[in-house]
């Protein structure tokens, strides 16, 4: 027996509070939280103390770098910009870390430093934040009728099979109507399920001697293989080069990046 899926949405008269919203403020939450603790952990006072400066900072850079990457690569339409839609991962990723790095060298901080925690408390927020699009009914899967298989009548966009075409490009299955409601893969809870996972891993690696910022690379490789595997279960619209999307190619590079970066900070850390 398939689950049924309702967006999860309270209404206060005209104020409207989605799941989604919820769980990002909660990931942004925690993650300042996990960073400020591990700072002051480690005798990092200076950079303990800028955290607050640089969340505000990484909730900027996620909205923008968000809805610049939907409205530019998926939507292709810069009026998009403006729309509720359209908080990409991957555009909010590079745009937090991007405003983040600008507030790191503005008030002179280590930036390897607070990376170096923040791949922990990244890990943490995107189990959270992704939640929220449970919540809301977006970002599910292809079709599929296994155990945990879910269907969204009012999903984003709702999984019935002509959405499905249309959306995706993913044909009608036989005997099935433009209205039929497909049950699908449940992926955000695979990545919630995942983001935990990488997030205990961090956790656990958090006193290595290694210099600061190998951390930070060891979340990249997760991260990217988080999302290059995930991919092959979600319904997507760009899949190009032996059915590759460009999600995946972005997670490839972060990939090959944390590779990179563990191998250049697997030196000792220096005496304090």
């Amino acid at each position: 027996m398939d689950l049924i899926h309702h967006p999860l949405v309270w209404r206060l008269g005209r104020f409207e509070l989605t799941g989604f919203g919820l769980a990002v403020l909660l990931a942004f939450v925690i993650a300042q939280i996990i960073s400020q603790q591990e700072l002051q952990r480690r005798g990092h006072a200076k950079e303990a103390e800028a955290i607050p400066d640089l969340i505000l900072a990484a909730i900027i850079g996620t909205l923008v770098g968000g809805k610049i990457y939907y409205a530019a690569l998926v939507a292709q339409d810069w009026s998009a910009l403006f729309s509720r839609a359209g908080l990409v991962f991957w555009g909010g990723f590079i745009g937090g870390v991007t405003a983040c790095w600008l507030v790191i060298l503005r008030r002179k901080l280590s930036f390897a430093r607070v990376a170096d925690v923040g791949g922990i408390a990244l890990a943490a927020g995107y189990s959270v934040g992704r939640t929220g699009c449970w919540a809301v009914g977006d970002d599910y899967g292809r079709p599929w009728d296994g155990f945990l298989a879910v269907k969204f009548p009012e999903g984003v966009p709702p999984s019935t099979a002509g959405h499905m075409q249309q959306s995706f490009g993913i044909p009608i299955p036989d005997g099935a109507t433009p209205d039929t409601l497909l049950a699908v893969h449940p992926t955000q809870l695979y990545e919630t399920a995942l983001g935990l996972l990488m997030f205990l891993v961090l956790w656990r690696l958090r006193g290595h001697r290694h210099a600061d910022g190998w951390l930070f690379g060891m979340y990249l490789i997760l991260a990217g293989a988080e999302r290059f595997f995930i991919e092959f279960f979600r319904a997507k619209d760009d899949r190009g080069f032996m059915g590759l999307t460009l999600a995946q190619g972005i997670a490839a590079a972060l990939l090959v990046a944390g590779i990179v970066v563990m191998q250049g900070r697997r030196r000792p850390a220096p005496a304090a």
